[in-house]
């Protein structure tokens, strides 16, 4: 770690001392992301954000939590990157062959898990869980949780839109959601936007989305 720290301070802080001298002075990041705490997810390296361009919070398996469930590090990270740096972008992204999205779907009773942290938070994302078992239950375990990885992604954007501060400047055009999965394996990452505007969370939580994009 002295060696890379050493390296970081030669290479790139030294060669910006401008830049970072007025990171000093205070931040005002266009996007916030919440990605994943999985060591093979690093949504700076993946999408190359440099220091002061993302304000980022990493859980297990990138949920948020609806506003109802009470305070978490997650939403406590949303509620100051959304009022207090006024991002115009949340990117929530997801993986493949996550850890997390593998212990929801292999949950056999929700009541069961309060005697593990894992599945204590994991559970934000029964939504998608009940959905993907809707959608695929033909299909084998692994293949059932990479339709809920990227389920979860819509689930985790349609949660963002509980919280009245948010919904708020999405519709005032100020902030927009996005979702983004990083498949590790082959290296593509694919990117859209919630449709806003083709969503109705509070009647059945059914959303739309836009500009799909897939990079490889």
């Amino acid at each position: 770690m002295r060696h890379r720290f050493l390296s970081f301070k030669k290479d790139k802080y030294l060669e910006n001392l401008e830049h970072y001298q007025t990171l000093a002075r205070g931040q005002a990041p266009k996007f916030m992301v919440i990605a994943c705490a999985d060591s093979r997810v690093c949504p700076s390296s993946i999408l190359g954000f440099q220091p002061g361009e993302a304000f980022v919070v990493r859980n297990v398996a990138n949920l948020v939590p609806p506003h109802e469930n009470g305070p978490t590090e997650t939403n406590a990270a949303l509620e100051f990157a959304v009022n207090s740096l006024e991002v115009e972008n949340i990117l929530v992204v997801g993986h493949s062959c996550c850890g997390g999205i593998h212990a929801l779907m292999s949950m056999q009773d929700e009541m069961s898990s309060s005697s593990s942290f894992i599945k204590s938070w994991v559970v934000v994302g029964k939504a998608a869980r009940l959905r993907t078992i809707a959608a695929v239950s033909d299909l084998n375990l692994d293949q059932q949780c990479r339709h809920c990885e990227k389920e979860s992604i819509n689930r985790s954007l349609l949660n963002l839109l509980t919280y009245p501060w948010i919904e708020d400047r999405v519709e005032k055009g100020m902030l927009s959601l996005h979702g983004g999965y990083y498949d590790f394996a082959d290296c593509t990452f694919e990117k859209w936007t919630l449709d806003c505007k083709g969503c109705r969370p509070k009647v059945a939580g059914e959303y739309s989305i836009k500009n799909r994009e897939f990079w490889s």
